[in-house]
């Protein structure tokens, strides 16, 4: 004990002084940051795996298996060891799996290398959201699309700086290796001084069930994000890909068209909180599954480059919120801890990404992969009949209550 104490005094003291929310946006984007450089370098890792788009589909639901099992059993682990503990160490050591991982001689050894990285993304996942979450209330006003608009600009600084380890012709192997020690000083530097908010709701004691049972209007909100969630991973996995395949681009253009979806995802998601104050969560959620829809349209009919690269940015547009939008309906939620509602919200929501790499896969193998961002659309089209559970007033209503706790949590982060 001792000594864990005088570890984290001694990051404490080496780390920033940063407010609250800004230690929340660190957090989300040196997480995505560390997550996000594999996905340019997958069009080399199929090339020298010598594998098909459906056989790497496949390998690449390792990760989202992880996830999912985390998203399922974590919460009480992680209650018990401590967010900030968790936080600190999960981050670098999901940088260091991903670059073993690449080191994988064919699919299945890449297959079970990620799956320790998806139980490491699962946990971060839900201690991230749920401290945006408990951030908010305390602020007193929606900080949550704007805490994924960083997990999207870390997103899109790996894009850029894997494209460009990929047109310096440095191997993934190296390139994952440098990204760790990056990782590594960042999150001592951003989340050294990392304290967790006290939770929104009081505990009624209750010990956490090991499983996070969704509920009917759980289910509901994962319905909301299923089209978000399949077109996100769609675009993740698979645009350095459709570049390299359909107009034979290079690696930094490959890599660019992941950086631009994440690039115009993180900047809507910067912007989607006063929108969603002055309308509603409901009607901004519409208007981006437009907008989805109008990318994914582009995105199959494309006829150039420069094209494609246009519908991918909506496809980031239409993305941006739907998800962290239904967290925060989810975490609102008083019916059971937020942490449990969520994981529950997650955990179901992943399945998207579990299908979505071998669906599209299969989809490419047989069709095209122009045709693997077409089966997006009847997911769009159920989204936009439940998106009404994300709530229909403006949310400026309720947050007017709040502003004490808002200025007094304006204050330095020393004072708070």
């Amino acid at each position: 004990m001792p000594s864990t104490h005088l570890t984290e005094s001694t990051a404490m003291t080496f780390g920033l002084k940063l407010a609250p929310q800004h230690r929340v946006y660190a957090g989300f984007a040196i997480y995505s940051f560390a997550m996000g450089n594999i996905f340019p370098r997958l069009p080399d890792i199929k090339r020298a795996m010598a594998i098909e788009d459906g056989t790497l589909g496949l390998s690449l639901i390792g990760t989202p298996i992880g996830t999912l099992a985390a998203l399922t059993l974590a919460t009480p682990i992680l209650e018990r060891v401590g967010f900030r503990r968790a936080l600190l160490w999960l981050v670098p050591l999901l940088a260091l799996v991903y670059s073993v991982a690449v080191h994988a001689e064919g699919p299945v050894a890449l297959f079970l290398m990620l799956l320790p990285v998806g139980l490491m993304i699962g946990s971060v996942e839900i201690i991230l959201n749920v401290e945006a979450d408990r951030t908010e209330f305390l602020l007193g006003r929606r900080i949550m699309n704007r805490a994924h608009s960083f997990w999207s600009m870390g997103f899109f600084g790996a894009g850029l700086f894997g494209g460009a380890m990929a047109h310096l012709g440095l191997s993934p192997q190296l390139h994952l290796a440098l990204v760790v020690p990056m990782v590594a000083v960042s999150m001592a530097l951003f989340l050294g001084g990392f304290e967790p908010a006290p939770a929104r709701f009081t505990n009624s004691g209750d010990k956490p069930p090991i499983f996070a049972r969704p509920t009917l209007p759980i289910l509901v909100l994962v319905a909301v994000t299923l089209s978000a969630m399949l077109l996100e991973g769609a675009s993740i996995d698979w645009s350095a890909i459709y570049m390299r395949t359909v107009f034979e681009s290079g690696p930094f253009v490959a890599g660019f068209t992941v950086a631009l979806f994440a690039f115009s995802q993180a900047t809507t998601r910067f912007f989607a909180d006063s929108f969603v104050d002055r309308h509603s969560p409901s009607v901004v959620a519409r208007v981006l599954l437009a907008t989805m829809a109008a990318g994914v349209l582009i995105v199959f009919f494309s006829p150039a480059p420069a094209v494609s690269m246009l519908g991918f940015a909506l496809l980031g547009i239409g993305s941006s919120a739907i998800f962290p939008l239904a967290i925060s309906a989810a975490a609102q939620r008083t019916d059971r801890p937020a942490a449990i509602n969520v994981a529950a919200l997650s955990q179901i929501s992943f399945i998207a990404f579990l299908l979505g790499p071998p669906l599209l896969g299969f989809v490419s193998d047989h069709w095209g992969i122009r045709s693997a961002y077409g089966i997006g659309i009847p997911f769009i089209a159920l989204s936009l009949l439940t998106a009404g559970s994300l709530g229909r007033r403006p949310a400026a209503k309720t947050v007017d209550a709040r502003d004490l706790a808002s200025q007094r949590m304006e204050a330095p982060v020393g004072e708070a």
